[in-house]
């Protein structure tokens, strides 16, 4: 599985200052929506429900929030720069400045997991994540998500 097909270049975004977790993943289904046709108040739900389990701050200024939703028929990403980081339940108390969002069909299976993984395995190297931070042209962040070589499990 690769980045690129989970993620659409207008999938892809910088956003100013959001003041909750709640208004972040209300910029991210509006994303989704624009992206992927997907209801943005269902999202909306659907990550807040999952978030509700335990937060999906994964450390060093990374989110991954997904869900599973009905109706998908595929993985589907948004990717999100924030300009300014976000305080997020993150495990490392560190706020959040980059957002990969995963939705799922609700049958998924291992195809989530598998997208879930590769992910997070890519967003694990700080490298990566510098030079992601170090633009905010969309259309660059999309090649430099695509582009990056999958990391293999250790």
């Amino acid at each position: 599985m690769q980045i690129s097909s989970i993620l659409k270049p207008g999938a892809v975004r910088v956003i100013g200052a959001v003041s909750s977790k709640k208004r972040l993943f209300q910029e991210v289904a509006e994303v989704a929506q624009a992206s992927y046709g997907l209801a943005a108040q269902s999202t909306v739900e659907a990550l807040l429900d999952r978030e509700s389990l335990g937060p999906t701050g994964v450390g060093h200024g990374v989110a991954l929030p997904h869900a599973r939703l009905h109706g998908l028929d595929a993985v589907r990403g948004v990717f999100l720069i924030l300009e300014k980081p976000l305080d997020f339940d993150a495990v490392d108390r560190q706020p959040v400045d980059i957002a990969f969002s995963l939705f799922a069909p609700e049958d998924a299976g291992v195809e989530h997991l598998k997208a879930l993984a590769l992910v997070s395995r890519t967003l694990r190297e700080q490298s990566f994540c510098t030079k992601l931070r170090a633009n905010h042209d969309p259309a660059t962040l999309f090649t430099i998500l695509t582009e990056a070589t999958p990391v293999q499990a250790a």
